[in-house]
């Protein structure tokens, strides 16, 4: 029996086939969660407390008389929010940068290449740090994003809130993007560079040839076949991006992870809330790999 036969799940009819080694791992991961629980317990004398964990998800607005988002789930949408913004920018960038990764212009290929190596040749934490003290004492007060907010009108702050959450954090919002997407564009540059010289030499000279310009050289022959390459890890950096928005905790940026902080501080239960932060990654990145897997399948299936 191949590698593949016994660690790729089988689909006959439809149907998911599972193995009986699914049934191994299985057991396997539970009984280390459990050695894990009781560990937590026994060496650590921690007293499990769940009960506190459902009233930082939605709690009840007595005033309005019904159920609210509570800051865990707040993190959440604000994490959500912060990921597709900064994949959109970063994806943005990319594509500017990775087409300066292959210009004819020696210029723009340093200058591309530049960007690539700054930003990843340093710790994320250290890049992070340098860029929001920077874009807040200097790109926010020329965008005028606090002035906007304060004279906006309410549908204005309406929109505001729900693109990008709320309204009086939206400088710091933009802040945490900015950084966030000069993070991941680097990365996205990579992927579009290797995605435009995955095409073989031959189109090239064949749009060459017929007197195609460069823009449309790109335009209608190599970047519909770059697109094949650039989408697989391009869905995979998104996911990436998902957890990189972690960081951004660090400079107050209200997702997820900073209020996971506070509630954890607060009520003293770190387990519970971490544990609780986790499996919320999880859910996101594992759906969203499943969603990526089968948009990457038709794919395939398309170009066959």
């Amino acid at each position: 029996m191949s590698y593949a036969e016994i660690f790729q799940p089988q689909r006959q009819d439809g149907k998911l086939q599972v193995h009986w080694l699914d049934f191994v791992i299985i057991a396997i991961v539970a009984a280390a969660v459990w050695y894990v629980y009781n560990q937590v317990n026994t060496v650590l004398h921690y007293n499990w407390d769940w009960n506190t964990i459902p009233v930082y998800i939605f709690r009840w607005d007595a005033e309005d008389g019904r159920w609210v988002q509570n800051l865990i789930v707040q993190g959440f949408f604000i994490t959500i929010r912060l990921s597709i913004w900064s994949i959109v920018a970063a994806a943005i960038l990319g594509v500017i940068f990775g087409l300066f990764r292959v210009s004819p212009s020696l210029f723009l290929r340093l200058l591309g290449r530049a960007y690539v190596e700054f930003v990843r040749n340093m710790p994320p934490l250290v890049f992070i740090f340098i860029f929001y003290f920077f874009l807040s004492d200097q790109i926010m007060p020329l965008i005028g994003a606090e002035d906007f907010v304060h004279h906006a009108s309410p549908t204005a702050i309406s929109i505001v809130e729900v693109l990008f959450g709320q309204a009086n954090l939206f400088a710091n919002f933009l802040s945490g993007l900015m950084c966030l997407a000069l993070f991941e564009g680097a990365y996205v540059t990579e992927i579009v560079r290797a995605g435009i010289q995955s095409v073989p030499r031959g189109q090239w000279e064949a749009g060459t040839s017929i007197g195609l310009n460069r823009f449309q050289l790109l335009r209608y022959v190599v970047m519909p076949q770059a697109i094949q390459k650039i989408v697989p890890p391009l869905c995979n950096q998104f996911i990436q991006t998902i957890k990189d928005s972690s960081i951004v905790s660090l400079i107050s940026i209200q997702e997820l992870t900073f209020l996971s902080v506070e509630v954890a501080v607060s009520t003293t239960r770190v387990f519970e809330v971490w544990i609780t932060a986790a499996v919320i990654y999880f859910i996101i990145c594992w759906g969203l790999a499943r969603l990526f897997a089968k948009l990457e399948a038709k794919m395939a299936a398309s170009r066959g």
